[in-house]
């Protein structure tokens, strides 16, 4: 779920702005599944820009204390995550690790990266929320390694059902400072989108995976 309406429509602007989030009903783009889809998102673009990711950054850091209290430490999940993570921990004062999708084969092996101790509270930062399956496997890896996941929160989230679903059924909360619903409502009202577009944009959102441009 969002925090709030505020930050979440003035989160879509700004990703809007600098082209991490491009809508392009009438041009679908392929993602890495297969899918097509009128939207694709790369939240690390926003590091390239210094006020955005300070917003990003102080947004997320007083929206973990508000919501979590301050955790013990910062986890990102690799790699989409671990620039906008460390700039959190470090405005918060706090240790940052990262999360890899799997353990190393050579070296020490790691699939957590950074130093963190059994029992420690642990709040997750990712950037984008999809179908969540690659955030709860990072939250996976902190369990197992004995540590106390509080929650997630993410820049932005599609709203997918299934995403909603697997994160109830792993018991892991998550927060997002913008989604899917508002970024519409946002696109429409700065005319990135018209009126005629929206209908294609609530189509695939309702049925990604079986979704085909017209």
């Amino acid at each position: 779920m969002i925090f709030n309406k505020h930050t979440a429509r003035k989160t879509a602007e700004v990703l809007l702005q600098v082209n991490a989030i491009k809508l392009s009903p009438s041009a679908p783009f392929t993602w890495a599944s297969g899918w097509k889809s009128p939207i694709y998102c790369d939240n690390r673009i926003i590091l390239s820009f210094p006020p955005i990711r300070n917003y990003i950054r102080e947004t997320m850091a007083k929206d973990i204390e508000k919501q979590y209290g301050k955790p013990d430490v910062i986890a990102g999940v690799a790699t989409g995550a671990i620039g906008i993570g460390m700039l959190v921990a470090e405005y918060l004062g706090l240790p940052f690790i990262y999360v890899r999708p799997e353990a190393k084969s050579h070296g020490r092996q790691n699939q957590i990266e950074g130093f963190a101790q059994k029992g420690q509270n642990v709040v997750v930062v990712e950037d984008l929320i999809s179908t969540g399956k690659s955030s709860l496997n990072a939250v996976k890896a902190l369990r197992e390694a004995g540590l106390n996941v509080k929650g997630m929160i993410a820049i932005f989230s599609y709203g997918f059902n299934v995403a909603n679903e697997n994160f109830e059924k792993e018991k892991v909360t998550l927060h997002t400072l913008s989604n899917y619903e508002n970024l519409i409502e946002q696109a429409v009202e700065t005319n990135y989108v018209s009126q005629s577009e929206v209908q294609t944009l609530t189509d695939w959102n309702a049925n990604p995976s079986e979704w085909n441009a017209i």
